[in-house]
């Protein structure tokens, strides 16, 4: 007897829909087809133990399973569920007329349990897009799945659930998708925020306008001057997600299989922060199986990396494309996965080996010559892609003591916001460019014309403080930036000023 069952397999980000035909026939072989991986060859041992365990038997005769499309790779424990239920089905051992209307996932245990499983939720969005009434998954993934308006998501704990439920019995929980209003009361909640940070209002204002823009940031200063701590708080000034932005972000957590136990959506921004001793899949992607990096599970947030001098050089610069692209290709012999990656790039380091050059207080002891050698770790093309260079310098006793707190990341995130509207006023007709640092030079020629005074201005700083040809370009992305701040339709003078500031390590004077 021939029955069918459905299931998906996750590529890149997205899930594809296997078919899973099992035949029980004359005969007494078994045979599993359809290009699996070890992990699905050895369901055949686990769906013995868990059928003999709950009084079912593996038929004892000539089964074939072939899983379609048959040139797609087949990977993991979750196809043990919709292999266990079509056994039984084409050998006679359950009767049911549902098996069409549904999607079904899950690792089973040796004794009938269902175990958790990756990518729930490009899953759920597969059997909707597919036409499917609904997806049988784990307890466990099915709050996640429910996000997906329009289909009937049930939990299961164990395949006597999921037999009861085929055959009419109604067992298994059902879940609800998320209320929109719910979404947007919790999108904005964070953890830190600007207003713990004791001075460094200049610093706080850098990172303003990076949020605002979309601009890359280098922080530079000695060690305990405030730059990891004002880092891990710039996602709270970020706008906050939309809809379509979490489902994205959270569709790759979930493939990368670390969403947290009790969390359905990723509703706030990501902030990844990676050890320098990561290697170049572990950042970008990658592996026998190519599984998403930190630059895509830092997807519409921020990737911070600390330490920058201390990231080999290879791991560096496997990041330039993707940061230029918005997007990472993982190309292997038999198949290529492309994985989002638009994140904002905040750097931090200090400024040589000892980490006092150019302290007020404390003295460098470094060779001459040693922090340029430092600072040449960072590749120039690597550097071009940073508009902002911030200096950070230690916060004073004064400012340490003070009692008033600092202006809070909900009133900083307001300017953003307003900032982010004009930018995509100004961007509506390009369907690849959503904030300034997206610029080209065409568009920074349509939307960043200087009037005499600023090319005058310009003209100055370049030669005075022999800023390279590089930041000629940046300089004009954020001045925008800070104009649109400010509501102004045209870039003025203090603008750029302000603009030139956050080019420190462009000085050719720097570090010599």
């Amino acid at each position: 007897m021939l029955i069918k069952t459905f299931g998906s397999a996750i590529h890149g980000i997205d899930a594809l829909l296997i078919t899973i035909e099992v035949n029980v026939g004359q005969g007494s072989k078994f045979h599993l087809v359809g290009l699996p991986d070890n992990a699905v060859k050895e369901s055949h041992m686990r769906i013995v133990a868990a059928l003999s365990n709950i009084d079912k038997r593996f038929p004892r005769r000539r089964v074939v399973i072939n899983m379609a499309p048959a040139d797609i790779k087949k990977e993991g424990s979750a196809y043990d569920l919709p292999i266990a239920i079509g056994l039984l089905a084409a050998s006679e051992q359950i009767h049911t007329d549902v098996l069409a209307d549904y999607v079904m996932m899950g690792e089973l245990s040796l004794d009938g349990g269902l175990k958790p499983v990756k990518g729930s939720l490009p899953m759920a969005l597969l059997a909707k897009a597919s036409g499917f009434k609904g997806l049988l998954i784990p307890l466990e993934n099915a709050k996640e799945a429910a996000i997906v308006d329009g289909l009937e998501v049930f939990g299961m704990k164990h395949i006597d659930e999921v037999i009861g439920f085929l055959e009419g019995d109604g067992k298994g929980e059902r879940f609800s998708p998320l209320d929109q209003s719910e979404f947007d009361s919790s999108n904005q909640i964070y953890a830190t925020d600007f207003s713990e940070v004791k001075g460094q209002e200049n610093i706080k204002r850098a990172l303003e306008i990076a949020a605002a823009g979309g601009h890359n940031v280098i922080m530079i200063g000695p060690p305990g001057s405030g730059k990891t701590m004002l880092a891990k708080r710039l996602p709270s000034v970020l706008p906050p997600m939309s809809m379509d932005e979490a489902l994205e972000t959270t569709k790759i957590h979930s493939v990368a299989g670390i969403m947290p136990a009790d969390t359905a959506l990723i509703r706030q921004r990501p902030f990844r922060s990676p050890h320098h001793t990561i290697s170049d899949a572990g950042l970008v992607g990658g592996g026998s199986y190519p599984q998403p990096g930190e630059i895509s599970l830092a997807q519409n947030g921020v990737l911070f990396l600390d330490e920058l001098p201390e990231f080999k050089r290879t791991v560096l610069e496997v990041m330039r494309q993707p940061m230029e692209d918005r997007i990472v290709t993982i190309s292997r012999a038999r198949v290529s996965v492309d994985y989002p990656a638009s994140f904002m790039l905040i750097t931090a380091m200090n400024p040589c080996p000892c980490g006092y050059y150019n302290h007020p207080e404390k003295e460098c002891v470094c060779s001459p010559g040693l922090v340029k050698t430092y600072l040449n770790k960072i590749s120039g093309p690597l550097m071009d892609r940073i508009d902002l260079h911030v200096e950070v310098t230690p916060v004073s006793y004064k400012d340490l003591t003070t009692i008033s707190e600092g202006e809070n990341s909900l009133d900083v995130r307001k300017r953003v916001m307003a900032a982010r509207i004009l930018q995509s006023q100004r961007f509506s007709e390009s369907k690849t460019i959503y904030s300034n640092a997206q610029m080209s030079n065409k568009d920074l020629e349509k939307f960043c014309a200087l009037d005499d005074s600023g090319r005058q201005l310009l003209k100055q700083a370049m030669e005075r403080l022999s800023l390279s040809a590089r930041a000629y370009d940046r300089i004009i992305k954020v001045a925008r930036t800070i104009a649109d701040i400010d509501s102004s339709q045209e870039i003025q003078p203090q603008h750029l000023a302000e603009a030139i500031q956050y080019r420190s390590l462009d000085r050719e004077s720097w570090g010599n």
